[in-house]
């Protein structure tokens, strides 16, 4: 019983998850949790390049 409860709330978080990727995708973000993830195409951010 406890390996089906563990097994559902693992596979909720993944839904949720897939969710959240999905509508990050559908809103135009490019780099999904970056905080300027909106502006980063219309800006050029090189935010991700190391320096």
């Amino acid at each position: 019983m406890i390996d089906v409860l563990v097994i559902a709330i693992l596979l909720i978080i993944t839904g949720l998850i897939i969710f959240y990727l999905v509508r990050a995708k559908k809103r135009g973000e490019t780099c999904i949790g970056c905080p300027h993830a909106k502006e980063c195409a219309k800006k050029h951010c090189n935010s991700s390049k190391r320096k």
